[in-house]
């Protein structure tokens, strides 16, 4: 009897799909970047990113949503690192398909392909710290939505830094590239807020199926608030760590 074909959306095989299409769509745009100092310095947190993910792929088998919101985020950073994000030319796009420039309708003065992105860094990878949060830290109720997006947040804090620091090391035009603020002294706060609500609208879809969806989701909510250690920690928990170790 021969055995069961295995669908390319299964579980074992999504994963190593995707890997494939972003592999190709990585040798694609490598080819004549706009910027190859930069085409470089922006690929190196992906590299490491996918590495993460291949390394735990059988510890940590994450859900096909989840692989599929972090493909379109990489799909979308790749687009960025090929052009450097300040010249990525979409009016161009928008502009041959509907006869307009998307800034003449918009009145924007800017490139604003990097604030797409960051955007989408909240709206689309909030979901996968939230599933990490609950099946590795077991995270229930309120938690359960506030930490990806307190992890959202901290870790576009994160970048910004390394931005502004990998500018200030590198100087030059490859710095100006890399930082892609146009001139905005108000740039990493805009980014940062950006990313923040993509993140906000993400926990709230996901919030909305669970309430429709979920039957204990309220009483999963009050449980992750109640107090679960009637005794304060800090210096008590100190002295009583201090006593039983006598």
């Amino acid at each position: 009897m021969a055995p069961p074909r295995t669908s390319l959306l299964s579980h074992e095989r999504y994963p190593v799909v995707l890997f494939v299409l972003l592999i190709v769509i990585s040798v694609l745009l490598a080819i004549s970047p706009h910027d190859r100092a930069d085409w470089a310095l922006e690929n190196g947190l992906l590299v490491i990113g996918v590495g993460v993910l291949v390394a735990t792929r059988r510890s940590l088998p994450l859900s096909r949503i989840t692989y599929t919101l972090i493909f379109l985020f990489l799909c979308l950073h790749s687009v960025g690192a090929h052009y450097t994000y300040s010249e990525v030319p979409y009016d161009d796009w928008f502009g041959a398909l509907t006869g307009r420039t998307l800034s003449s309708i918009t009145g924007a003065d800017r490139n604003h392909y990097d604030r797409l992105v960051h955007f989408a860094y909240g709206l689309l990878l909030a979901y996968p710290v939230r599933e990490i949060f609950l099946r590795v830290a077991d995270v229930r109720g309120f938690w359960g939505y506030y930490l990806p997006l307190d992890v959202t947040m901290a870790t576009s804090m994160l970048y910004e830094l390394i931005e502004w620091g990998a500018a200030e090391l590198l100087g030059g035009d490859l710095g100006v590239a890399y930082l892609g603020s146009q001139g905005d002294p108000w740039d990493a706060q805009k980014d940062m807020a950006l990313a923040t609500v993509g993140a906000i609208l993400a926990m709230l879809v996901t919030a909305a199926l669970n309430w429709r969806y979920q039957r204990d989701f309220a009483r999963e909510w009050a449980e992750s608030l109640r107090v679960k250690r009637a005794l304060p920690l800090g210096e008590d928990e100190l002295r009583r760590l201090m006593r039983d170790g006598a």
